[in-house]
């Protein structure tokens, strides 16, 4: 009977608020965006034998390390932030929100570097390479720079959830909702690093 009644309105019928529910939807779309460009670089790579291998241990190799480090950790303390804001502790949400934006500008900064790297010393650009493979630059620029872009936009969400709990305006569901969101982000990467680096220096 509290089922029926919870379907009848006013209530969480799937056990999770609104705000979460939208970002899981969203996540979910994401996805398969993130996933078609993951499909397209492997289908480029696997099929093409003379596809670029750039990334040496030093520095590419160090720096994609780093910046997983990076991603792990503030996944960490955004779970943490998430845990004490359920628990009421408002002061403590935002500095481990602060934390991990710390860390979500660290991996924008070393993304960036990486990116000039590339771009003066190897010579690659988004159209063209010293291997004449133009779609290495397309599809690797695609996918880390749409990645990239998703990270900087998660750190002004981040900014504005923590400048709200600051002032006591946000509940513990819209801390949820952005921890998803940055969950997603940093679970991206997990697939971006071992394709796009790992595979490169195997090779």
């Amino acid at each position: 009977m509290q089922r029926e009644a919870t379907w009848e309105g006013g209530g969480s019928p799937f056990a999770i608020g609104v705000k979460p529910l939208g970002m899981w939807l969203f996540v979910v779309s994401d996805a398969l965006t993130f996933s078609a460009l993951l499909v397209t670089y492997t289908y480029c790579r696997l099929s093409n034998p003379d596809w670029p291998t750039p990334f040496h241990f030093s520095p590419s190799i160090l720096f994609s390390t780093a910046m997983t480090f990076l991603l792990l950790s503030s996944s960490f303390t955004m779970a943490l932030g998430v845990r004490a804001m359920k628990n009421g502790r408002r002061g403590q949400t935002v500095r481990m929100i602060a934390a991990t934006i710390a860390m979500g500008l660290g991996f924008v900064a070393l993304h960036l570097n990486e990116w000039f790297h590339l771009m003066r010393v190897e010579n690659i650009t988004l159209t063209g390479n010293p291997w004449h493979q133009p779609l290495f630059g397309a599809t690797f620029f695609g996918l880390t720079g749409l990645h990239m872009a998703h990270v900087s936009a998660g750190v002004i969400y981040l900014a504005i959830i923590a400048a709200g709990v600051a002032r006591g305006k946000f509940r513990a569901e819209d801390v949820e909702a952005s921890g998803l969101y940055w969950h997603f982000v940093d679970l991206v990467w997990m697939f971006i690093f071992p394709m796009v680096y790992l595979m490169s220096v195997a090779r």
